[in-house]
Order: structure tokens, then C-alpha cells, then sequence
């Protein structure tokens, strides 16, 4: 099969979950398909072709910027038999690419533009267009993959013209053996995390959707014995940013040990990072899977994540970590819930540790990359059989 995978992350410019799945199902696909990766970005890689929008569109809103792109990828698919988007930065150019060329086209579904109004902050007027962009691509799609249970019932909901057969679930992975525990401290030391202080981590965006902002209010009431890292970074727009930097640096005036690096960590950096932390946190408001908390779990650590989206069927509660409820309107309830969930396993270390052991297991068990690669083919074989 000659597969088009299109997408807007790709290493090394991978900045979030959807870009971490579409790197590893690249490099297990590689081994079952003759594949050709599409992504943003300058230059190419053997099987690799980027695109990037013309310089006319420097400055313009990121979503004309983004159609730019899906053009220039859809005018370079000739000779594809299959394409398989992902994300809304892609998708257009898959339905394009399905119209123009006469073939099928796959999307991959890692979150949905009608649960992130926020995005409206973010984007202006293209939130608009990113919404149509997403609408056009998965109802016309040959098939949808949703990333979890969870992701299923919020398509299905937000989409209902599809049909339910069209969508199946193929969870995302983790490479067990990137991540896994490190035992050394050197990425520790260099940002001057106390050795003898149990430390909470959170790993991500500064985003509405991360939740970043209730975890800050959050740590205002956790043991004061424990550290707070926060690897958080490229915020959606300069009111976030704003939001984070304050609440920042009023957690800082009544706590130490507060340490925050904004720039992008390499891979063996974070997985150090995770190893050696007391717990994860995944304060999300939104999340469709929440990769982060699986590699936490692969590097052996426990999560304290919200209860949403997806997020439960990787985190196991009372097994692998401790989930939290979330609901829109409660923040400060939501708040209590997480600094009790963290103080339970700052105050336990014993049963953290347990929690990140059936973490681990959890992780290597049930969500090889290999096995989702295998599904994603077999789903090719199936589209390109019915049509």
C-alpha cells in the first residue's frame, strides 16, 4: 500500500501528543506500508517531504496560513494510494487530496475543534475556519479513528450525520523502551531540584485545554514539604501567557521550590525528569487519550490526572494512580480535588511507588506502538477493499 501520512508535527518539530503518536506509528507503519510522512516545516528527510506556507502569508491568521499548507501537501500526493491525516492542521489537505486523486482517506481524530472553544482566543475568525476545516474532512472521510472510548462518543456527538461504523477506536502507544526509568540525576541537578524534597511534575502546553492554570491554583494547597516542576511552554496566546506568568509568580511568593522551565525539553531530559518524580500531574479539562500519562507511567511514575475525555482508560484508579473529577463551572472544586489526590501520594510514597510499578506493567502491556501499527494497517487493507 502507498500511504500518505499527513501531518502538521513531525521531529524534530514535535510539540504535543498528536505529533509524539504520529512520529512513532510512522516508525512501526515504515515496516508494513511504502509510506510517505507530509509535515510542516523546511527541507526533506528519506520519506519525508515538509511544506510550508508561502511568504506572502507571513503574519496572516494561522488558519489561512494552515489551508496554505494543505495545499501545497495536496498538490504533492499523485502517485498515493491511501491518505491518513491528522489533526485539523492536516485533515483538509487529506479530503483534498481523497477529491483530486480518487482515493481514500483516513483521519485520525486527537481532539475536536466544536470541545475547544478556547481555541477561539487563539485563532480569532479562523476558529471558524479550523471548525469547517475539521466538519468537511470527517464527515467525508472513509474512515475515522478515534483515539479512545471516550473520543468515539465525543465524535459521534459532535458529528451525528457519520456513520458509527465508519469510527473505530485505535488507541495511542508508548515506546516502552524510550521510556523507562533513568536512574541518573543530572537533569535534576542542572535545574536545582532539592534531591531530598519529593517533587510534581506536569508536562505540556500552556494551553486552556491542559489545565495548566488550576493546577498553579492547586499547589497553593499541597504539602509544602513537596516541589512543583512544571515543564509548560509555548502558550496559545499572550493573555495565557499573561494568566500563567501571574499565577506563577503568586505561587512563588507563598512557596519554594517552584520551578518552572519553559523551554522544550529533549526526550531524555523529560523521561529523567518523570522517573524521579513523587507523582505526574494531568490537571487536563479536555483530553482525548492523554499520552503524557502514559509515558509517565512507562518511566514508572504515578498520576494524579483529571477524569476526563479519555484519561480513564490509561489511568487506572487506585491501580496506577488516582483520577480526579472535573466539571465545567466548579474550578475550585476541581482545585481541592487535585491538591488532596497529590497530598494523598506525597503523604504515601509507598503506595505511589507501587502505583507507578503497575504503571509500568500497564504501559509495556497494553499500548505497544507495534500493535497499533498493525491495527492502522489492517484499517487500510479494510478502506481499500470496501471502496
Amino acid at each position: 500500500m502507498k500511504v500518505g501520512l499527513l501531518t502538521r508535527e513531525y521531529p524534530p518539530d514535535v510539540y504535543g501528543g498528536a505529533g509524539v503518536h504520529v512520529e512513532f506509528l510512522a516508525r512501526e507503519l515504515r515496516a508494513l506500508v511504502d509510506l510517505e510522512v507530509h509535515s510542516w516545516g523546511e527541507g526533506s528527510d528519506d520519506g519525508v517531504v515538509r511544506h510550508r506556507a508561502p511568504a506572502s502569508l507571513d503574519g496572516a491568521n494561522d488558519a489561512l496560513r494552515t489551508f496554505a499548507v494543505d495545499l501545497a501537501m495536496a498538490a504533492a500526493l499523485d502517485g498515493r494510494e491511501l491518505l491518513h491525516s491528522h489533526t485539523w492542521y492536516a485533515n483538509l489537505a487529506g479530503h483534498i487530496g481523497k477529491l483530486l486523486y480518487g482515493i481514500p482517506h483516513v483521519l485520525t481524530a486527537h481532539s475536536l475543534e466544536p470541545l475547544r472553544p478556547w481555541k477561539a482566543e487563539q485563532l480569532g475568525g479562523g476558529y471558524a475556519l479550523s471548525s469547517w476545516a475539521e466538519r468537511t474532512a470527517m464527515e467525508s472521510a472513509d474512515a475515522v479513528v478515534a483515539v479512545s472510548d471516550g473520543m468515539r462518543r465525543d465524535i459521534l456527538s459532535s458529528y451525528p450525520s457519520l456513520d458509527p461504523e465508519r469510527v473505530q477506536v485505535i488507541r495511542n502507544g508508548i515506546d516502552t523502551a524510550t521510556y523507562r526509568p533513568d536512574p541518573r540525576t543530572d537533569v535534576l541537578d542542572r535545574i536545582g531540584i532539592d534531591p531530598d524534597r519529593p517533587y510534581v511534575l506536569f508536562v505540556g502546553r500552556i494551553t486552556r485545554q491542559k489545565g495548566v492554570p488550576h493546577l498553579l491554583r492547586a499547589a497553593r494547597r499541597i504539602d509544602p514539604a513537596a516541589q512543583l516542576v512544571l515543564c509548560a511552554g509555548a502558550p496559545d496566546t499572550p493573555a495565557l501567557d499573561r494568566e500563567f506568568r501571574a499565577l506563577f509568580d503568586e505561587l512563588s511568593a507563598v512557596r519554594d521550590g517552584v520551578h518552572w522551565i519553559p523551554a522544550m525539553l529533549p526526550r531524555p531530559a523529560v523521561v529523567q525528569l518523570l522517573t524521579h518524580a513523587a507523582l505526574f500531574v494531568c490537571p487536563s479539562v479536555y483530553e482525548p487519550l492523554g499520552i503524557v500519562n502514559l509515558e509517565a507511567m512507562a518511566c514508572g511514575t504515578a498520576v494524579v490526572a483529571s477524569a476526563v475525555g479519555g484519561i480513564p482508560e490509561v489511568v487506572d484508579d487506585g491501580r496506577t494512580g488516582l483520577l480526579v473529577p472535573y466539571r465545567e463551572g466548579r474550578s475550585e472544586e476541581f482545585e481541592t480535588g487535585l491538591a488532596d489526590a497529590i497530598d494523598r501520594l506525597i503523604g504515601d510514597p509507598g503506595t505511589a511507588a507501587r502505583m507507578g510499578e503497575a504503571g509500568r506493567e500497564r504501559a509495556v502491556t497494553e499500548f505497544g506502538w507495534d500493535t497499533v501499527a498493525r491495527r492502522t494497517a489492517d484499517l487500510y487493507a479494510t478502506v481499500l477493499k470496501d471502496g
